[in-house]
């Protein structure tokens, strides 16, 4: 399906307006922040946005203030999709009776305690329902929010709050929860994954989603880094956000109409020699202070599995050319 939008180049065609204020309380160098900042600079005013409980709704809403300059509602942990799903029916109920003639789009933004754990139904219902919404997930790997905990976002052998790393257990046990799978297996037209670290791609998919909404919901997996929750200095964020795509360690690509396309830098995902070492990724975080070096072979395994299973899902859905 050919999509008609006008996509960004370079970081000129990224739109100057800024729809989230500054002075809000979110750390230096918040990868959420950052986030909302492009998300809203790519969808432009006409949205409302829901945000469930998280570190992006206590620092941007510190009543009686506001750091957001579009319509912006504050739900449960759990029911960001349901409330985004009902704002999307009312609009379409509102138009079709005559009441309201706009386009107005609904953008849920949720991190990854309130996507992959206490959301997760509320989102699969969303999905399911097929309401015109776009889903973004802030994904910064932990609860940071109420202090460091597991999530099931949080990477194997990372440490937290709730999951120390000791001599028998290594931090967190599982792997990091395969969330995109989990959307794509509700067959909606759209999903990706984006990087604070890669704005013009980030914008580039916001408002591809965008334009697919009349279709069905939309959902974007965005890494988000978080400096005191990771464990590096506020000057390296996107240094270390962009060192999780160069390893191969968080991979950009779309699931666009049953199709899965890697985006670049995508040559270097099928070939180690091309990716930096993932030791420079982990090393730079104290959260994975403790991690050996077969502990760090352990993760370039899973790595690699996880690059071969997205190469065989591309193969499988008639992608024969990475671009």
């Amino acid at each position: 399906m050919v999509v008609k939008v006008r996509l960004a180049k370079s970081l000129f065609d990224i739109p100057r307006e800024e729809y989230l204020a500054p002075g809000h309380t979110a750390c230096p160098a918040c990868g959420a922040t950052l986030a909302a900042r492009l998300i809203l600079k790519a969808s432009g005013p006409d949205v409302i946005i829901v945000n469930p409980t998280g570190c992006l709704e206590v620092t941007t809403t510190i009543y009686p203030y506001t750091a957001w300059g579009v319509p912006y509602i504050h739900v449960a942990f759990e029911n960001a999709g349901a409330v985004a799903s009902g704002i999307e029916a009312a609009i379409k109920a509102l138009n079709k009776n005559g009441l309201l003639r706009r386009s107005t789009r609904v953008i849920a933004i949720a991190g990854d305690g309130g996507t992959f754990d206490i959301g997760l139904q509320s989102l699969s219902g969303m999905l399911e329902r097929g309401h015109g919404v776009l889903y973004v997930l802030y994904d910064n790997e932990a609860y940071m929010n109420t202090g460091i905990q597991r999530s099931g976002g949080t990477p194997k052998f990372a440490k937290t709050t709730t999951m120390p790393a000791g001599t028998i257990i290594r931090g967190k046990i599982q792997r990091k929860k395969d969330i995109m799978s989990i959307v794509i297996a509700h067959h909606i037209p759209y999903a990706a994954t984006a990087n604070v670290a890669y704005p013009i791609d980030l914008v580039n998919k916001v408002r591809k989603a965008l334009s697919y909404l009349d279709e069905g919901p939309a959902f974007i997996h965005v890494l988000a880094p978080c400096p005191p929750g990771w464990g590096f200095p506020d000057e390296r964020m996107i240094e270390i956000a962009r060192l999780a795509t160069e390893t191969g360690y968080f991979p950009l690509y779309e699931w666009d109409h049953d199709r899965l396309i890697i985006n670049p830098p995508s040559d270097m995902y099928m070939d180690r020699r091309l990716r930096k070492p993932l030791r420079e990724f982990v090393k730079a975080q104290s959260r994975w202070s403790h991690i050996t070096d077969e502990e760090i072979k352990e993760l370039e395994k899973d790595v690699d599995d996880f690059l071969n299973y997205l190469w065989r899902l591309s193969m499988s859905s008639g992608v024969s050319i990475l671009y």
